[in-house]
């Protein structure tokens, strides 16, 4: 296995589990909200991770790799840091839609790193896939904050 290969595995491995913690992070939102809408909206961005991961997983194969197939320690912790926290706080959508563009921040964070890393190694065979699964999680940003100040402008 080239070095290229190895560093593309490596770059991909890590936003397997950044999706891996979407995954989870917005299947714990749609547990804790009663809003049907926004229910409805998590469980698809829940399955949305799950898709990308699944595309990242199958690209590591492709380059002879090991994909990753488990969430973070860190994604762990926020998950339950959320759920303490939304026992005190009653699960208003408010918090919630909070927390799940918290995890959102992360995730752009993570892309932006991984770009970062594609481009100094030109790491282009990978390219086009991390770079539109980023344009995804930027939209799932900006409709997840307008969500969160949308909740605060109606409590």
């Amino acid at each position: 296995m080239t070095d290229m290969n190895k560093e593309a595995i490596s770059v991909l491995n890590d936003l397997i589990e950044t999706c891996k913690d979407g995954q989870e992070g917005f299947k714990t939102c749609a547990e804790d909200i009663k809003h049907p809408e926004l229910k409805t909206l998590f469980v698809q961005r829940s399955a949305d991770c799950a898709t990308a991961a699944a595309e990242l997983q199958a690209q590591v194969r492709s380059l002879g790799g090991d994909p990753e197939t488990s969430t973070s320690v860190a994604g762990d912790l926020h998950r339950r840091w959320v759920d303490v926290k939304s026992m005190f706080t009653g699960k208003d959508e408010e918090a919630v839609l909070n927390e799940a563009e918290r995890g959102e921040d992360h995730a752009l964070k993570a892309y932006r790193e991984a770009i970062e890393k594609i481009n100094k190694h030109n790491l282009v065979g990978i390219r086009d896939l991390v770079e539109r699964q980023y344009h995804g999680v930027q939209r799932n940003h900006d409709q997840v904050k307008a969500l969160r100040n949308q909740a605060r402008a109606n409590s």
